[in-house]
């Protein structure tokens, strides 16, 4: 699915969360922030839900990375790659990938229960 979305339409969300007041251009480093609201406010709920495990990671000498059969589609770092193997339950393989940008939202502070 391609989501396309107006310079007024991500202007007016970045007015809307109070980022630039209306007729102000929005800068560039904070168009991302803006877009990633938006796509979150538009994601389905079950992209909330609890992410599959996978099957089968198979690291070849290559580089080429298949998970459950399908190329890994992002770059991965050519740093050693942490293999964890747990014949008892879930094994684990950390790696090192690149971004051009990475943005960490942190969560809301909850509100005490009394």
């Amino acid at each position: 699915m391609h989501i396309q979305y107006t310079d007024d339409d991500i202007a007016a969300k970045a007015v809307q969360l109070g980022l630039i007041e209306k007729g102000e251009p929005l800068p560039r480093n904070l168009r991302g922030r803006v877009v990633a609201a938006m796509l979150q406010e538009q994601a389905p709920a079950e992209a909330t839900a609890e992410p599959d495990i996978a099957d089968e990671i198979v690291i070849q000498p290559n580089g080429v990375i298949l998970v459950d059969g399908a190329r890994f589609p992002w770059l991965v770092a050519k740093e050693p790659i942490d293999v964890r193997v747990d014949p008892e339950g879930v094994s684990t393989v950390r790696m090192t990938l690149f971004a051009s940008t990475v943005q960490i939202i942190k969560s809301e502070p909850r509100e005490e229960q009394r």
